[in-house]
């Protein structure tokens, strides 16, 4: 089959999608990955056809103004930052992505390219599969992952509630660029107030989660929805590890990981300042890695050595211990490496991975980026090495999840819906 994949967001957001993408390739399908435009040598990379939607979330990110609320963590700020962008980008991505999905087979979407995704189906009359990295499905088993867990206490009904609230917040601050996008590229009517959740593209096939169930169990309210293991993009055969890294690592004990991936900070000399002072407290050996947080230093200890991107599935095995912002990405790689993890989270989804790591007993609490100070920091460190409870937990965790192969799963499935005739319909409903 020729697929199309739609990701949207920064790179944790849209890795997942390039291993699914491989995958499938793999399996013998033609696949087309349409992402971001800095996306093109990611996607290049794993040899898969690229077709890029305009924008550089990196650029976005790393805007002065937008570092400064996004360091807030006010979900509300963020949320009304990035529709106003939506809005911008929502004509452009429509014309690229109808473009794009012109004589496809099977469309495939995550949150990021939900609407866009449900909207091309639509207009193209092509079979549509939900492919989610969070959970975004309303169940009462748990609250939605951008409100705090502790309403779980008040029972099944709010729990539920919550995941309605958060589509809609996501659905309204999008539903004006949305509008625009029907009306002049795409030429449908507008799409309902509440959003298209009900529609026949989204109800017809079923939703695919790139989640260990033994990271979330499957809840037992969400029916045609398959937990089919993480989608991890491995390095190239061609990619190689830098000598000065190589060195640091044989030359001492396993050091501690810190980096914040695509988080920003608006003093990385601080930042860095911070977690220097807190490795000096804990004695440890650590990798600072720079991404795209501006996470910088010019003086380093000969304990600590930064580098810029590496492959998370290389390092992480290597290392005594991660911490990071708890990404969903960021965090499955963590946990794939059976080592203990330290969440640090600045915003979105990532408070929710940071307390399932705290319930799961594969790593301490969650600091709250704006809560985080060296001596905390330090005494998270001090406990993901000393306790022995929590590091063989993770080992086993780990264990569990490299048993798991959510890509050849999500290949297995497709085959069967196809075998099915489940989108051999051109009306795009499916049997």
């Amino acid at each position: 089959m020729r697929i199309i994949i739609i990701a949207m967001g920064s790179r944790g957001d849209v890795q997942p999608y390039v291993a699914l993408g491989k995958g499938l390739k793999a399996a013998g399908h033609s696949v087309r990955l349409a992402t971001h435009e800095n996306f093109e040598s990611l996607v290049n990379s794993h040899k898969l056809e690229f077709y890029p939607l305009k924008g550089n979330v990196q650029a976005f990110l790393e805007d002065p103004e937008n570092r400064k609320l996004l360091e807030s963590g006010n979900f509300l700020a963020i949320n009304a930052l990035t529709t106003e962008a939506f809005q911008r980008a929502a004509i452009d991505w429509a014309e690229g992505g109808l473009f794009a999905a012109q004589g496809m087979d099977l469309l495939i979407v995550g949150v990021g390219g939900l609407f866009l995704g449900v909207s091309l189906a639509e207009k193209l009359k092509i079979p549509l599969l939900q492919a989610y990295i969070f959970p975004f499905t309303p169940t009462q088993a748990f609250p939605a992952a951008l409100f705090p867990q502790s309403i779980s206490k008040l029972g099944g009904t709010v729990n539920r509630l919550s995941h309605h609230l958060f589509r809609q917040i996501m659905w309204q601050g999008s539903r004006k660029g949305d509008r625009f996008a029907r009306q002049q590229v795409l030429e449908l009517p507008t799409a309902p107030f509440w959003g298209n959740y009900g529609s026949i593209q989204l109800q017809q096939y079923p939703i695919l989660y790139g989640l260990s169930p033994s990271v979330i169990a499957k809840p037992s309210d969400w029916q045609n929805t398959h937990m089919t293991g993480y989608w991890f993009l491995d390095e190239t055969t061609e990619w190689s590890p830098p000598l000065a890294l190589l060195e640091f690592l044989q030359s001492g004990s396993p050091p501690v990981f810190i980096g914040f991936g695509s988080m920003v900070s608006r003093d990385p000399e601080a930042t860095a300042d911070l977690v220097l002072h807190a490795i000096s407290l804990t004695g440890q050996r650590a990798i600072l890695q720079s991404g795209w947080s501006g996470l910088s230093k010019r003086d380093l200890p000969d304990t600590v050595l930064m580098v810029d991107s590496i492959p998370h599935s290389w390092l992480f095995p290597r290392v005594a211990a991660v911490v990071h912002h708890g990404g969903a990405g960021t965090t499955a790689a963590g946990l794939r490496a059976g080592i203990p993890t330290i969440v640090i989270p600045f915003f979105g989804d990532q408070p929710f991975w940071g307390q399932r790591v705290a319930e799961l007993g594969v790593g301490t609490d969650p600091i709250p980026r704006k809560y985080l100070t060296a001596e905390r920091l330090s005494e998270a460190i001090h406990q993901a090495m000393s306790d022995q409870g929590v590091r063989q937990r993770a080992a086993a965790l780990g264990a569990k999840i490299q048993a798991e192969d959510g890509v050849a799963n999500v290949a297995a499935i497709i085959q069967e819906l196809e075998k099915r005739g489940a989108f051999c319909d051109d009306s795009g409903r499916g049997d």
